[in-house]
């Protein structure tokens, strides 16, 4: 090969060493890019964000090759949700995933009309003024409710049941999630006085304050506690449940992850079947369907499991009937 034939095939190489890296980003910009908003942290929900993506590719869409997911974990700092949600309207993302996320739905339909906003709440959608209604919600809004207020009661129902003595309770809430802590309250409130159960509410939003919360909790000689559902708590599961098994007090959470560091029993909606539903609608919406023209889903995945190794740590005879009625009992 002549010099000047090497020099130009050098050449060519060099120029498209250095277009596809600008071929590539043309191609990823022409994408239509998906918000997804979480509050718990990204090394508790790698899960949670596997279950999204099935639930897109359900609908052809996957993640890289024909959309752009933008995974955004909160780690429980509420407060950054404007500045973050003020930044994907600017871009102008296709969609805005808030599964389990009820503060990120709340500020992101108060801040555009326009881009779809797909979400799970806890809460009654309606009641939140989300949407007009289940079956039409209207407007850009859509998604899955996922009971989380609604089950409150019967969660501490199952604790009263496997601790029939324990008659004073601590209840742990997130004051940074306030639509989520307000509703669990009023829930616990008004099934404590049917059972006859007195609460004691402590609150936490920050590593620290849970710390202190349980030093609190210690002093007033509670029986059980009952852990509030949020993303937050979930992401500090191992946090709480090694302050639990030191203190040796028998506690409860929503979330299965709490459990499975050491929490006694947990009850609540399958959050991975949250996340893949709302993974669907999401695809959806990028394949053409309008939000206003999908109807709010209603959980009916729900799970209870019991960790028997802590209750025998903390001399717990959890009856036979409701080991029997548990999704899983952990040995």
């Amino acid at each position: 090969m002549r010099r000047r034939d090497l020099v130009t095939l050098s050449g060519s190489i060099a120029a498209a060493t250095l277009l596809r890296p600008l071929a590539v980003r043309a191609q990823q910009a022409a994408m239509p890019v998906v918000a997804l908003i979480s509050g718990r942290s990204r090394e508790t929900a790698v899960g949670l964000a596997v279950e999204f993506r099935k639930g897109l590719s359900q609908t052809g869409r996957t993640d890289g090759q024909n959309v752009v997911v933008e995974d955004h974990w909160l780690e429980g700092h509420y407060e950054r949700l404007p500045t973050l949600i003020d930044d994907v309207i600017r871009r102008g993302v296709a969609v805005i995933a808030t599964p389990a996320n009820s503060p990120a739905t709340l500020i992101a339909k108060a801040a555009t009309s326009t881009i779809p906003i797909v979400f799970g709440v806890g809460e009654d959608p309606v009641e939140l003024g989300l949407v007009a209604s289940l079956a039409k919600p209207g407007g850009n809004v859509t998604g899955i409710n996922f009971f989380a207020s609604e089950i409150d009661a019967k969660r501490l129902g199952l604790m009263h049941e496997m601790l029939p003595k324990a008659d004073r309770f601590a209840v742990l809430i997130n004051p940074a999630n306030g639509t989520t802590a307000g509703a669990t309250s009023k829930a616990l409130e008004q099934a404590a006085r049917v059972i006859g159960l007195e609460l004691i509410f402590f609150r936490a939003s920050t590593s620290p304050e849970i710390d202190a919360a349980f030093a609190a909790i210690g002093h007033e000689r509670v029986d059980a506690l009952f852990v509030a559902p949020d993303a937050y708590f979930a992401a500090r599961a191992a946090q709480l449940g090694t302050l639990a098994m030191r203190d040796r007090i028998p506690a409860s959470a929503f979330s299965r992850e709490n459990v499975e560091v050491g929490m006694l029993m947990s009850y609540g909606t399958s959050i991975a079947d949250v996340f893949r539903q709302v993974g669907i609608y999401t695809g959806s919406i990028l394949n053409g369907t309008k939000p206003a023209e999908l109807p709010v889903l209603q959980s009916t995945k729900f799970e209870f499991i019991i960790n028997l190794q802590t209750a025998r740590s903390l001399g717990v005879d959890i009856p036979p009937t409701l080991l029997a009625r548990a999704d899983e009992v952990i040995e």
